[in-house]
């Protein structure tokens, strides 16, 4: 194989499970720390899509319309947390999941009604749209920003709940409420801050990737369950487990489109591989959580305590 082709599929793998990282990590904190089964949080990353997009329009600045979109998002997180999750919390996962895919589908009705049914094109800055030389390979230049800035809100994410006072309030709100509660940490807005940080980290996501794919109102929905399988793969509520899991999706769904018929038409007829290879290669996420499951039913990094972030 060429060393040229592999290289570039490993940056584009790189930034497609970067960018299901961020969506993951807001799903897998307000799955394992608010025990809250949000199907709606696909629609933060698709309005991260078109905030930054109707902002592009108005700025004509792109960094600077990813930065407001996600007060925005914030704000829209916040919202949603205090109208509809917070009176759900405790409730059953059933009701949790009627009420959030009902929020869903509103959301998407009143994304048509703002941008409508067509999808909106981004374009980028001109010194984004180059190639760059990294190692004698030459890759394009957004999706290397892509990988850095999805790098650099990684770590800042790791910091904040690991090394902050937020961060042990968030542990100690996972591991027990109402202990946490006498302790005086004020949980009410503990939950919403979390549910505002993941929604403005699934935003991010939406607005980074628009610009290659541009922004749709199917794009919520297309995430959505590649994110639920990469926080069960990685463990319900941990943010190392949503990482590792998210970079082996990426991977393995970028090399398997690339290179899987090769790799099938060396024993197999060459029709049959190719007509084999997409459709195994759409699976091979959903069989690596089977294949999860059987050996660490919890994932491959649960939290130290159900409800946990770790």
């Amino acid at each position: 194989m060429d060393a040229t082709l592999i290289a570039s599929q490993l940056v584009n793998g790189l930034q497609l499970g970067l960018l299901l990282f961020l969506v993951a990590a807001g799903l897998t904190l307000t799955l394992g720390v608010l025990d809250y089964v949000n199907l709606a949080h696909g629609a933060f990353y698709m309005l991260g899509a078109f905030f930054s997009a109707s902002l592009l329009e108005l700025t004509g600045d792109w960094p600077l319309s990813v930065l407001l979109a996600l007060p925005l998002l914030g704000l829209t997180g916040l919202i949603t947390e205090r109208l509809v999750a917070r009176p759900l919390y405790g409730k059953s996962h059933l009701a949790q999941v009627l009420a959030s895919f009902g929020l869903l589908l509103v959301i998407g009705a009143l994304a048509m009604l703002i941008w409508g049914a067509e999808g909106r094109a981004i374009a980028l800055p001109h010194a984004l749209r180059g190639q760059a030389r990294l190692f004698g390979v030459v890759l394009p230049v957004y999706r290397l920003v892509i990988i850095a800035a999805a790098l650099a809100v990684a770590a800042l994410l790791y910091v904040l709940l690991h090394h902050s006072r937020f961060g042990v309030r968030v542990r100690a709100a996972a591991a027990n409420p109402r202990v946490a509660q006498a302790l005086g940490i004020d949980t009410h807005r503990l939950h919403a801050m979390l549910f505002a940080l993941g929604a403005m980290l699934a935003g991010l996501a939406g607005a980074l990737i628009a610009p290659i794919t541009e922004a749709s109102l199917a794009m919520g929905a297309q995430v959505i369950i590649i994110a639920f399988v990469i926080i069960v793969i990685g463990g319900i509520g941990s943010l190392r487990g949503a990482f590792v899991a998210a970079l082996l999706a990426g991977l393995i769904d970028t090399f398997g489109r690339a290179f899987l018929d090769t790799l099938l038409a060396r024993v197999l007829p060459l029709e049959a591989a190719e007509t084999a290879a997409p459709a195994l290669s759409a699976m091979s996420i959903y069989i690596l959580m089977a294949l999860v499951l059987i050996a660490r039913p919890r994932g491959l990094f649960p939290p130290p305590a159900r409800g946990g972030a770790a």
